[in-house]
């Protein structure tokens, strides 16, 4: 209970789900794994429950006790899910982390989440042990995202992850005392502070997440859903597949996305269900399309007349984040809403969207976006070891504010109107700002930086930097932005490496001297609008 109050799932955590959904199931599909260049690996229910009792039996075996960390740094595959699930099953929290990390920032979400042991890939196996000296031991698969390894090296304290799953059989019942409340996992997500905020979740915010996400998109049990993004991130990880096993539904995963496979895995295993990006419906604009498919959905962000003049697929369009586990604002499946927009608030939330002064905007403003919900249930339990942040992020009366924009319309519709201040997205990547400053602004020679968002025809965005010399610097402008660029390159994943990098003379200036971003923006916006007329 919160609070004094009956939830939803008192008494249950996910060993519960997996436990129900493998005898109602049994040996039908719950993962279908897509490798890149090799045939798929399909696993049921019931398997899939019993390999994550034997891998979670197996943790505890070689010493790790439950709520201790463990880092799950690995592409898209079925080890990922039997990882993630059996932590779960052991009372241990699962740290999720992109596999584009930089060395610098893997060691931050290491040592920050205070990781004890690690799963990875043969790829990737080096950089973890690097990263995470730290840890008692890291198991590798044999296998890159589906691509069998030439070799596995193994690195100090390294073993086969294939092991693991040689433990006896574990004894009936649940292997740890976990309930609704007990912490899970944790995603880091770019924030506007200098280094990313680790999001933690309970076991009772992946039982929400893959609930309601389930109602959202109206799925059934006989759905297939092809999953193309990442599940480190919360929109695979809890949209898709989260979902799917609420439901007892198959999840199609791939290694990653492709827009010349996309097709051909989505006809073979007859997908009904989708979650795209507008990186990835964008890229299938431009291959070749079938005459028919199985589709009969996919969730995008905003209602994008697009996609259904181009593939005749409906959408539902919705907006969430890692804070949210599902959609604060969303469409309805069967019914469509005008082109541009969201849809409307959620009825598991409050929503509301406030001016400056905290009031109610009216309809035709924009406002910041806050959702009403229970920590632990409906939102995210903390920010783990950030109780300043945590505390920031809600306001004096219990909203969580998620800094983005929104337009409201006078039927009720939301629009989405801007980012939260200094984020851009990068290909369905949240980049902060301050992230790219952090590693430019260390340099000896930068007395300033800005990093602003260039739009772009596929990633939405991209980061450019914008530097001023300090007037010692005896650095040439040219030598300058290869510094910057080296820098960038050595401590950021490659989606946050700027693809422009200017040195300027000055920065406009707002109030008590800061870099005016909003003014620069609109400067460098006009400045590329003008390039491309010339260049059109």
């Amino acid at each position: 209970m919160h609070n004094g109050r009956f939830q939803p799932f008192d008494g249950l955590d996910l060993g519960w789900l997996l436990a129900t959904q493998a005898q109602a199931r049994g040996a039908h599909p719950f993962i279908v794994f897509e490798p890149h260049d090799h045939p798929p690996v399909s696993i049921g229910y019931a398997a899939f429950h019993e390999q994550s009792r034997r891998l979670a039996a197996a943790m505890l075996q070689r010493g790790l006790r439950p709520g201790e960390r463990v880092l799950l740094h690995m592409d898209n595959c079925i080890e990922f899910m039997l990882v993630w699930c059996a932590c779960g099953l052991a009372g241990l929290v699962v740290v999720t982390t992109n596999t584009r990390s930089s060395e610098d920032e893997l060691r931050y979400f290491a040592d920050h989440s205070g990781a004890v042991a690690a799963f990875t890939q043969p790829r990737l196996a080096a950089l973890v042990a690097r990263s995470a000296p730290q840890l008692r031991w890291i198991a590798v698969t044999s296998h890159d995202g589906g691509e069998p390894a030439a070799q596995v090296q193994l690195p100090a304290r390294g073993e086969c992850f294939e092991r693991l799953l040689e433990a006896a059989e574990p004894a009936p019942g649940p292997l740890a005392r976990t309930g609704p409340d007990t912490p899970l996992a944790i995603q880091f997500t770019s924030g506007t502070t200098s280094r990313p905020k680790a999001v933690l979740w309970t076991h009772a915010n992946a039982l929400w997440a893959g609930r309601v996400n389930a109602v959202h998109e109206g799925l059934r049990v006989e759905d297939v859903h092809l999953c193309v993004l990442p599940t480190f991130h919360t929109n695979a990880l809890a949209y898709s597949v989260l979902a799917s096993l609420w439901m007892g539904a198959t999840v199609v995963l791939q290694a990653r996305f492709s827009s010349s496979r996309y097709w051909d895995v989505a006809l073979r295993h007859g997908c009904t269900w989708a979650s795209m990006m507008g990186f990835c419906y964008r890229a299938l604009m431009q291959v070749e399309r079938p005459a028919q498919h199985a589709f009969r959905q996919w969730g995008t962000a905003f209602c994008d007349p697009a996609v259904h003049r181009t593939f005749g697929i409906p959408t539902v369009s919705w907006w969430g984040m890692t804070e949210t586990l599902t959609h604060g604002i969303v469409g309805v499946p069967h019914m469509g809403v005008r082109p541009g927009t969201i849809g409307r608030a959620a009825p598991e939330y409050g929503v509301r969207v406030v001016g400056e002064d905290g009031q109610w905007v009216e309809p035709g403003q924009t406002g910041t976006l806050q959702i009403l919900g229970v920590p632990g249930l409906s939102l995210f339990q903390c920010y783990d070891g950030d109780r300043d942040s945590t505390a920031r992020a809600f306001t004096h009366d219990g909203w969580f504010d998620t800094g983005d924009q929104i337009l409201v319309h006078e039927d009720g519709l939301l629009q989405f109107a801007d980012r939260r201040k200094d984020m851009l997205k990068v290909g369905g990547e949240n980049v902060a700002s301050s992230e790219i400053e952090r590693v430019i602004g260390a340099l000896p020679f930068v007395a300033e930086v800005a990093v602003i968002g260039r739009p772009h025809p596929m990633l939405d965005e991209v980061p450019v930097a914008l530097v001023l010399p300090r007037a010692d610097a005896p650095t040439p402008p040219a030598h300058l932005v290869e510094l910057v660029l080296a820098s960038c390159r050595a401590q950021l994943a490659d989606f946050k490496v700027p693809r422009e990098v200017h040195v300027v003379d000055e920065f406009p200036r707002a109030n008590v001297n800061k870099i005016a971003k909003g003014q620069l923006r609109e400067q460098w916006r006009a400045r590329w609008a003008a390039a491309s007329k010339e260049h059109a």
